[in-house]
């Protein structure tokens, strides 16, 4: 076997996005600018993959050429699309780690209401997990430890102006001073 013929591959992601119980994007990243380029044509797919799975009691699809693989909680519906050629127990994982992720920050209460009040927590995590459709990671231990999130923390949307102001002279003068 020539060996100097084989290229090293990487687990990859085409997208993920998380849609509402309407079908309505709540979350999407598409990693793949040739595959749906315009944001109509991405919400083509996302809506034909949920008509596809909404009703459907299985956890993978095969959709435009696509393996999706998709898991449901309340009302929401997770997705994990990669290529036809892609490893199944890759997407799987790395729902699997998404979820349990999320249900960590969210405090088992994974649903709209709870999703929509941390979403800057929710992109926390997909990109840590996902980084240009490249998967770095599929253990939600080491995702929460990385990103460091806690919804119990105020975010920086609850902070005053004064606090913020204090915090950033805190990192200027630490700055300077090394």
């Amino acid at each position: 076997m020539d060996y100097a013929t084989l290229e090293p591959s990487l687990y990859t992601v085409k997208a993920v996005f998380i849609l509402d119980n309407d079908g309505n994007r709540l979350l999407s990243k598409h990693y793949d600018p040739g595959l749906y380029p315009s944001m109509k044509e991405q919400k083509n797919f996302e809506r034909n993959v949920f008509n596809k799975t909404h009703k459907a009691d299985n956890e993978i699809a095969f959709v435009e050429g696509m393996t999706v693989v998709y898991k449901s909680s309340i009302d929401l519906f997770f997705y994990v699309v990669g290529s036809a050629e892609e490893n199944e127990l890759m997407l799987v994982s790395v729902l699997s780690c998404l979820f349990e992720s999320l249900s960590q920050i969210l405090r088992k209460n994974v649903e709209r209401r709870c999703l929509l009040d941390n979403m800057e927590g929710v992109f926390l995590i997909v990109d840590e997990i996902i980084d240009g459709g490249v998967i770095l990671e599929s253990d939600p231990q080491l995702v929460l430890q990385k990103v460091n999130y806690r919804a119990d923390e105020n975010p920086l949307s609850e902070q005053s102006v004064a606090q913020v102001l204090q915090s950033a002279k805190e990192q200027i003068k630490w700055s300077i001073l090394k």
